[in-house]
């Protein structure tokens, strides 16, 4: 396989760290969830699935060469799954409601409860893109309920 391909699949090699790569590898989807979040809501989702699209064929061929369904040091997937978990929700651009969507994406990711399980059993490097997808799915949902109660929080 190519390199360039690899450095990609690696998340510019943050999925080769010896601890918690997909947590260390993830983080740079923070930036990109940022930049996202300051764009319109139609442009959010075309970049997202066109990334999520890209990412499939490349964690497929970065998994093929590493010889593993969906090895650790492969991080693209959670890179570009993160944005999920804040798409259209522009509250969700300051720090702490970002640190928040982080903590609940990598806890789901972390811990596979179905659905995420089940989409990670796809073949091919659908599944290694998908589970990472579901777990950001299933985060904006508790994302959109906090940015919620907290907008509707009273005073004491």
């Amino acid at each position: 396989m190519e390199n360039a391909l690899m450095w990609l699949a690696t998340g510019l090699g943050t999925g080769l760290s010896p601890w918690a790569s997909g947590t260390v590898g993830s983080l740079l989807g923070l930036p990109l969830a940022w930049w996202l979040l300051g764009r319109s809501r139609r442009l959010q989702l075309a970049l997202v699935a066109a990334l999520l699209v890209a990412a499939v064929p490349i964690c497929h061929l970065a998994a093929e060469e590493l010889g593993l369904k969906d090895d650790g040091r492969i991080v693209l997937d959670e890179i570009v799954a993160f944005p999920v978990a804040v798409l259209g929700q522009s509250a969700a651009r300051h720090p702490a409601a970002l640190a928040g969507a982080f903590v609940v994406y990598r806890l789901l990711d972390a811990t596979k409860p179905p659905p995420v399980s089940l989409a990670e059993a796809v073949p091919g490097g659908v599944g290694i893109v998908l589970d990472d997808t579901v777990a950001a799915a299933m985060s904006w949902l508790v994302v959109a309920a906090g940015l919620f109660l907290w907008r509707r929080r009273r005073p004491a």
